[in-house]
């Protein structure tokens, strides 16, 4: 009893002077060693040893039972440090099991949207999506669905970070030249969200793998900067029935459309037929780019195959849509399928 109102009187006083509860936590533990202390040295017939339970066994007891349940607390405190819980902040009402409380907190201002909500994060969450290129347009189309919580994302790219990307291609570092992008993209992804499954393919895109690959996928972004790969990505799209995002851009404009046969709209190449000559379609490095213009157009194209995922809004199937960042002008045109087309032509049938 003597002890038990020790504790009581240490406990209570620290609540009472404002003293923080592991620091009373501690002053228990010291008050349960120096009674232990007294039970080991003093006499069996001491009668300071008979006031303390005269054994030392019962406080051994305590004392370890104490131990566990602290040691047990600060791991639970250091898993919640590592992985950025808080335990008292408002928690998202889902699905139990659907989300740890991190991913929750994370996508809340997601789920609160009503064309969003749980549903669309779940989505999101078990999609898989391509993109080709880890360039201009794919470096913010990557940081965007990697944000967004999409569970599988694919990037594939054969080339290295330049010192002449990084004043577009913002996903990429100083430190990072010289390195393979999709190795640089997978590691600024995860770095900005754990959660997410970065698949890098170090390689061109060619006929023999580009069936496997688009048909592993939901959907594909493309933003490729040659003419050649985008007819072969579209073709593999139209084959396997997945949606194509496009996006393209050239020194202050950008162009953006979903092709979408299965959905009744046109595919790349009943848009574009043919290739336009060198000289017409200049590349970034001979004609240039205005930096922040990638951005524009990566992050619409991301925010695209985001709608397409959850279902909201309408995506740009059977549209174009033209940004002239120069000018501050923003223009969509109707496209349609042709029935004439070699690529998709026989869907209408």
């Amino acid at each position: 009893m003597l002890v038990l109102i020790l504790a009581a009187l240490i406990w209570g006083l620290g609540m009472w002077m404002g003293t923080p509860r592991n620091a009373r936590s501690i002053m228990l533990g010291l008050l349960m060693v120096v009674v232990i202390a007294l039970q080991l040295v003093l006499p069996d017939t001491h009668p300071v040893r008979d006031a303390t339970g005269g054994s030392a066994a019962p406080w051994l007891i305590v004392l370890g039972i104490g131990a566990l349940v602290w040691v047990y607390s600060k791991g639970i405190g250091q898993l919640r440090l590592r992985t950025g819980v808080d335990a008292t902040a408002p928690q998202v009402p889902v699905a139990q099991g659907s989300f740890s409380d991190t991913e929750l907190n994370r996508y809340a201002r997601h789920i609160v949207l009503r064309e969003v909500g749980g549903a669309g994060q779940k989505a999101l969450k078990n999609a898989k999506v391509l993109v080709v290129g880890a360039g201009g347009l794919g470096a913010p189309a990557l940081q965007y669905l990697a944000a967004a919580g999409v569970g599988t994302i694919g990037v594939i790219d054969d080339d290295t970070v330049e010192n002449t990307n990084l004043h577009r291609q913002v996903i990429h570092k100083d430190a990072s030249i010289g390195m393979p992008k999709v190795f640089s993209a997978q590691a600024e992804m995860l770095a900005q969200n754990p959660f997410v499954s970065v698949r890098p393919y170090h390689r061109r895109l060619t006929g023999e793998i580009v069936d496997d690959l688009v048909a592993d996928y939901d959907l594909v972004l493309d933003g490729t900067d040659n003419f050649d790969t985008r007819y072969l990505v579209n073709a593999a799209c139209v084959t396997a029935g997945k949606p194509l995002v496009s996006g393209a851009l050239s020194q202050w404009e950008g162009q953006l459309s979903v092709f979408d046969p299965a959905s009744g709209a046109p595919c790349y190449q009943c848009v574009f037929a043919q290739a336009p000559a060198s000289e017409l379609a200049p590349s970034c490095a001979q004609a240039g780019v205005i930096g922040p213009l990638p951005g524009v157009v990566g992050a619409m194209m991301a925010l695209e195959a985001v709608k397409l995922i959850t279902g909201a809004g309408t995506p740009l199937r059977n549209q174009l849509m033209i940004y002239d960042a120069l000018y501050g002008e923003n223009r969509t045109i109707g496209v349609k399928r042709r029935a004439d087309c070699p690529t998709c032509g026989a869907l209408h049938a």
